[in-house]
C-alpha cells in the first residue's frame, strides 16, 4: 500500500507504530547529522527525520529531494524533542527506514504556502499547484460540505433534485447568453442557461411540487470579484405557496447551513421593504453589521442662503459616532476627494463636528450659526463627540453616494466585524423599472415575477403611471451587504403573463416565439408557485468572510473570462467550422 495513514493523522498516542506515509515534499532542512523533511497531503503535514549516523545513504537521498517531489516514507513514529504547537502532528515525527521517490517535480513557479508569492494569473495558469495550498483546499472542502448539507436540508423538507437542460433556447431579456451552434440544425443555436427559470416553473405545472438543483448557470457579462461567466446556484421552486412559505423555508435553510458548517446560530431574519432600504441605506442590499442610518436634513438645512443646499432635491447625512476628534482636516480633505471620484460622483462633502467641549467645527459655519447647528444635534439625537457627514443633490444619486460613504466609514471605523453575520430579507420590490433612454419598462427581477395580489387589477387595467408603482411579490436574501439570493412568487395565469410581456415590449409574436411553451403550459392547470435561487459561490465566500468567489471555484476564469490553465477560449479547427456551417461567418470576422 502507498500509505497506512495520512499526513495529518498521527498523534502522540501513535508513538512506536510502524507507518507508511505518501505525499508531497513541503520543504527540507539539513542540520548536518540530521535531515528533516516535511511531507504534505490535503490532511496535513508530518515531519520526517533522517539520521546520517544511522543510515548515510538514506540521509543523502533525503537531501536531494526537491520541493513538491512525490515521495513514500516508511518508518517508526517517535516523539519530537522540539514540538510544533502550530501543527496538529507537531508532537511526533517519523524516523524513516525506507524512502521511495514516486515522482520528481520541477521547481514550482510560486511557493506552495498559505501566503504565496504568486500573482492571480500565475496561480490560475498553474491552478493544480495553487489547489495544493491549504487555504484553497479548505475553501473547496467547505464548498463540498455546504453542498452536502444543502441537499440534506432540502431532502428533509420534501424537495426533489431534478436536472434541467444545459442546451436551451436563447432569450433576449437579462444578461447576454453564451450560444452554442447546432451541427444537426445548420444556422441555429442553443444557449447555455442563465438560470433554469422556465424549466422549474414547468416542473411545478407538471406536479413535482418541490424542486431543487445545485446547478451551473452561464452569463456572458463583464466580470468582477463576485462574478464569473459560469457560476453555481441553489435553485428551488415550490407549488401552492405564498411568500411566507418561501421566506420561512429558505430562512430555515440558511440557519441550518450556518449551524452545520460554521456552528453559528442565526437569529430570526428582519425584513425591510425595498423603499426603506433605499431611504435609510441607499442600497437594496444594506449591510446591517452597523447602524449609521441616513438622516434627512431638508427641513433643517434649507432656507439659510446656502445655495448648494437650497437648490438640492435631497440633503442627507450620516452620523459617525465618536469621530469628531479623530478626523483631521487632512483626513476630511481625503474623504472629500474620495466621494468626488468618478466611481462615486459627489460634488462635495460637508461635515459638522460636535466637539466634546461643546464647540462646533464645520465647513458651513459661514452660513449656519453654532446655535442652528446645535439645534440640528438636538433634533437628530446627535451627541458630543459625533461627526455629521452630509451630501446633497438629486435624490436618487445622493442616496447612492451616501450609501457608498456609509460603507467607507464603516470600514474606516472597523464596524464590519469579521465573523459577524447580519442577514435580512428585502421585500416589496417594484415590479417594473422604467428606462428613459430606451423608453420602455424592464423587469426588476425577471418577466415571470408576479405583482402583488392587490396590484393585479392595476396591472391589467392601469395607465402608464400606475405601472411604475406596481409592487412585486419578490424578495432578496442579503447577508452583510451582499445579495445571497433572490426570488419571487411567479405568474401562473396566461393572460397576466401575456400582459407582462406586453408591458416589457414583447410583441405577441415575440412572446409566443420565445415563451409559447410556458404560456401553453399555463393553460393546463398551472398551480400558484414561487421560488428562489441562492448564489452558491457567493454564499461560500460570505460565510468565510471573503469578497472574491474565485477561490471557492476549482477552476475559475480570470477578469477577462479566460481559463489561464487550459488557454480557453481558443480558436477551433477549420473542419469544425465547416461542420457547423460557420466558416464564412468566422472568416469574415
Amino acid at each position: 500500500m502507498y500509505r497506512s495513514h495520512n499526513c495529518g493523522e498521527l498523534r502522540i498516542s501513535d508513538i512506536g507504530k510502524e507507518v507508511t506515509l505518501s505525499g508531497w515534499v513541503q520543504k527540507g532542512r539539513d542540520l548536518g547529522g540530521l535531515t528533516f523533511v516535511d511531507v504534505r497531503d490535503r490532511y496535513g503535514i508530518t515531519q520526517l527525520v533522517f539520521n546520517m549516523d544511522e543510515n548515510a545513504d538514506l540521509c543523502s537521498k533525503a537531501r536531494k529531494l526537491g520541493r513538491e517531489f512525490v515521495i513514500q516514507a516508511h518508518g517508526i513514529v517517535r516523539e519530537r524533542s522540539s514540538k510544533n504547537n502550530q501543527r496538529a502532528t507537531g508532537d511526533i515525527e517519523i524516523e524513516v527506514q525506507t524512502l521511495d521517490i514516486l515522482n520528481s517535480a520541477l521547481v514550482p513557479p510560486f511557493t506552495i504556502e498559505d501566503q504565496t508569492d504568486g500573482g492571480d494569473d500565475l496561480r490560475m495558469k498553474y491552478r493544480y499547484l495553487d489547489i495544493r495550498r491549504t487555504p484553497v483546499q479548505s475553501n473547496l472542502i467547505f464548498r463540498s460540505k455546504l453542498a452536502i448539507e444543502t441537499r440534506k436540508y432540502l431532502d428533509s423538507q420534501g424537495f426533489i433534485e431534478i436536472e434541467t437542460p444545459f442546451l436551451i433556447k436563447s432569450t433576449p431579456e437579462g444578461a447576454r447568453d453564451f450560444v452554442v451552434p447546432s451541427r444537426l440544425n445548420p444556422h441555429q443555436f442553443y444557449a447555455l442557461p442563465q438560470s433554469p427559470q422556465t424549466f422549474k416553473q414547468i416542473l411545478m405545472v407538471a406536479g413535482m411540487d418541490k424542486y431543487f438543483q445545485i446547478v451551473k448557470c452561464f452569463r456572458d457579462e463583464d466580470l468582477r470579484a463576485d462574478r464569473q461567466p459560469e457560476f453555481t446556484q441553489i435553485d428551488c421552486e415550490m407549488a401552492f405557496v405564498h411568500i411566507e412559505d418561501i421566506l420561512n423555508t429558505f430562512e430555515g435553510l440558511t440557519k441550518y447551513l450556518f449551524k452545520h458548517t460554521l456552528n453559528r446560530e442565526l437569529p430570526d431574519f428582519p425584513r425591510m421593504s425595498y423603499d426603506d432600504a433605499l431611504k435609510f441605506y441607499g442600497s437594496d442590499k444594506p449591510d446591517l453589521r452597523f447602524d449609521m442610518k441616513f438622516i434627512e436634513l431638508n427641513d433643517l438645512a434649507k432656507g439659510h442662503d446656502f445655495s448648494v443646499f437650497d437648490s438640492a432635491e435631497l440633503i442627507a447625512g450620516i452620523c459617525v459616532k465618536g469621530a469628531a476628534e479623530k478626523y483631521s482636516n487632512k483626513d476630511l480633505k481625503d474623504l472629500t476627494e474620495w466621494v468626488q471620484r468618478p466611481q462615486i460622483g459627489a460634488k462635495g462633502l460637508v461635515y459638522v463636528k460636535y466637539q466634546e467641549d461643546g464647540s462646533i467645527k464645520s465647513t458651513i459655519g459661514k452660513f449656519y450659526s453654532d446655535d442652528v447647528l446645535k439645534n440640528w444635534a438636538t433634533s437628530l439625537g446627535i451627541e458630543k463627540g459625533d461627526m455629521l457627514l452630509i451630501l446633497s443633490g438629486e435624490q436618487e444619486k445622493t442616496r447612492k453616494q451616501l450609501g457608498e460613504l456609509r460603507l467607507e466609514m464603516g470600514r474606516k471605523e472597523g464596524l464590519m466585524v469579521q465573523g459577524d453575520f447580519k442577514p435580512l430579507w428585502v421585500i416589496d420590490f417594484p415590479l417594473l423599472e422604467w428606462d428613459e433612454e430606451s423608453n420602455r419598462f424592464f423587469a426588476m427581477h425577471h418577466p415571470f415575477t408576479s405583482p402583488k395580489k392587490e396590484d393585479i387589477p392595476k396591472m391589467m387595467n392601469g395607465d402608464h403611471q400606475t405601472m411604475k408603482n406596481l409592487k412585486a411579490d419578490a424578495y432578496d436574501l442579503v447577508i452583510n451587504g451582499v445579495e445571497i439570493g433572490g426570488g419571487s412568487i411567479r405568474i401562473h395565469d396566461r393572460d397576466l403573463q401575456s400582459k407582462n410581456f406586453d408591458l416589457l415590449g414583447f410583441t405577441k409574436e415575440e412572446a409566443e416565439h420565445q415563451f409559447g411553451f410556458l404560456l401553453g403550459a399555463f393553460e393546463y392547470g398551472a398551480p400558484p408557485h414561487g421560488g428562489i435561487a441562492f448564489g452558491f459561490d457567493r454564499l461560500c465566500a460570505v460565510m468565510n468572510g471573503q469578497s472574491s468567489i474565485r477561490d471557492f471555484i476549482a477552476f475559475p476564469k480570470n477578469n477577462q473570462g479566460r481559463d489561464m490553465m487550459i488557454d480557453a477560449p481558443s480558436t477551433i479547427h477549420a473542419s469544425q467550422l465547416d461542420e457547423l456551417r460557420l466558416s464564412l461567418t468566422y472568416k469574415d470576422l
